[in-house]
């Protein structure tokens, strides 16, 4: 496997001059290799010899370090189950079998009297019998248990004997043992260009080198800086980040490459004993599966170990419409229309300005844009202005931040107006309306008004249960406007919500189509002037 991430080299060391292959050792297992924090194997001077050589010494330390490992668990009585650098049985057998092609030509090269020897065809039909399935565990256990132990030391394999996976990884070692010792009978003959003939070894996928890493932390970072230059990334640096750093330590290590389907299905079912479906879903599952899914699309990583692991959420017991009733929706409205807020025994404590508009003016706003109430919250003043006789808002990512990545531009319904809102944004101050983060934290201040707009109105316990205090109107907007016979293309367009065929992406939906529509939404009922 190629490097991956701007060719770094994992474990491989320079200092003045010279090279080595170095690994940080646990802490646990330094009393069991002389205290030290770090094991080091010198590869000399000249890069390319030691870029060479990497890979055997560090695969040499990770044996040292598991065999402080087993002995740990010697000590303690505790067992690790989880494996350090997990291959298949496949790979440890491909490894194995070229361990020991590469051993024979060392010692064709050191010694003529190798060559004169033929392999022993008893011990070769052992091996035969062994990956035929003749042979019991005990019997593969003398044959290739030291080559297990060897592979488990190494932390290839947790496998132990009696298992499956134990026999499984037994016969595929006889495998490697039978396949080395045909290509050393041809060689003996002249044949230096046989190759693998068994299914198991000729269809096997090489094993990751050791010292090379697609390091998770990296993946996502360049991943972010993909969003952001898009103007995406921020809100989820600040969620993906923790979730990362979350996974890294779970798995005790940085490494993709490394990463098993099962390392997430077991990381996951941790989370889902703290944590709701819904996050480890949504959050945790969603941006882990995002960033591999793009490094694979990259070709930065052969596989996707996130791909086929999900989150079985119960099915919600729908009980009613999601958005508000016409009588819920007006009772919302006259609520917020008559807010005013508490006087505070202590001044320190009395509700910023900013916070009492919000509660004033979301509601109406989403109820005749069909928006998000992250978006309302985010207008700032230069984002309301007049196109001819319309007054139209622009919900643009410079105020925070849009679902589409695209600004959009909607009418305003003349109840809008005539409660005043215009008023309230002459006197406001330029920038966002309803909160007063500086432009780099606007969503940060527009998802906590938000926030704080969906607690105010459930604890005033006009929400009925099961509904979404905020996102309610964004569904009742769609119902209305069907009900009055707008065009869902056109209310998408209002919405921000994506063209459902191709077919919509042609043509433009006009401020004037907008305003057309969103004139035959139906006054609410607040006062008795404002009926029609």
């Amino acid at each position: 496997m190629g490097v991956g991430m701007a060719g770094k080299v994992r474990h491989f060391k320079e200092r003045n001059g010279r090279y080595s292959a170095r690994l940080v050792v646990p802490q646990a297992l330094r009393p069991y290799l002389d205290g030290k924090a770090e094991l080091e194997i010198q590869l000399g001077g000249e890069k390319r010899e030691a870029l060479r050589n990497h890979a055997a010494a560090v695969a040499s330390i990770q044996k040292q370090i598991g065999i402080a490992r087993q002995k740990h668990e010697a000590a303690t009585g505790q067992r690790n189950n989880r494996t350090p650098y997990p291959l298949t049985a496949q790979q440890i057998a491909l490894r194995d079998y070229q361990s020991q092609i590469d051993f024979d030509a060392e010692l064709r090269a050191q010694d003529s009297r190798y060559a004169r020897f033929d392999p022993d065809p008893d011990e070769a039909r052992r091996f035969r019998d062994g990956f035929a399935g003749k042979l019991s565990d005990d019997e593969l256990a003398a044959l290739v248990g030291a080559r297990i132990e060897r592979a488990r030391l190494a932390g290839n394999t947790s496998a132990t004997k009696g298992t499956d996976e134990w026999r499984a990884l037994a016969q595929a070692l006889c495998v490697a043992a039978y396949e080395a010792m045909q290509r050393e009978d041809e060689r003996n003959e002249g044949d230096f260009n046989g190759k693998p003939t068994h299914p198991l070894l000729e269809n096997a996928t090489p094993a990751p080198d050791p010292a090379q890493a697609i390091s998770v932390t990296e993946l996502l970072e360049e991943y972010l800086k993909g969003l952001e230059r898009d103007g995406k990334g921020r809100e989820a640096r600040k969620r993906w980040t923790p979730v990362f750093k979350d996974l890294v330590k779970f798995v005790g290590h940085d490494d993709a490459a490394r990463m098993t389907d099962d390392d997430i299905m077991t990381w996951r079912n941790k989370k889902l004993e703290t944590l709701s479906t819904k996050t480890v879903s949504d959050v945790y599952m969603a941006s882990v599966r995002a960033v591999l899914k793009w490094a694979v699309s990259e070709k930065k990583l052969p596989h996707n170990p996130a791909g086929d692991v999900r989150v079985k959420k119960k099915k919600p017991i729908k009980l009613r419409e999601k958005g508000f009733r016409d009588d819920e929706a007006l009772a919302v409205l006259k609520f917020c229309r008559t807010y005013q807020p508490k006087e505070a025994a202590n001044p320190s404590n009395r509700e910023a300005p900013k916070s009492t508009a919000a509660k004033r003016w979301a509601s109406i706003l989403c109820a005749f844009t069909g928006a998000r109430i992250v978006e309302m919250m985010q207008l700032r003043k230069e984002d309301v202005r007049k196109e001819g006789e319309t007054i139209v808002i622009r919900i643009t990512p410079d105020a925070g931040s849009v679902k589409t990545g695209q600004y959009r531009d909607v009418p305003l319904h003349k109840q809008i107006i005539d409660e005043g809102f215009l008023k309230f944004v002459e006197a406001s101050k330029a920038g966002p309306l309803f909160h007063n983060n500086k432009p780099d934290e606007a969503l940060t201040g527009a998802r906590t008004m938000a926030g704080r707009i969906s607690n105010w109105l459930r604890d005033s316990e006009i929400i009925p249960d099961g509904v979404q205090p905020n996102h309610a109107w964004r569904h009742r907007f769609k119902t209305v406007g069907r009900e009055v016979g707008v065009s869902d293309r056109i209310l998408d367009s209002i919405q921000g919500h994506a063209a459902r065929t191709a077919g919509d992406d042609y043509g433009d939906v006009t401020i004037i189509a907008k305003k057309k529509a969103i004139d035959q939404f139906p006054r609410y009922a607040l006062v008795a002037k404002a009926a029609d």
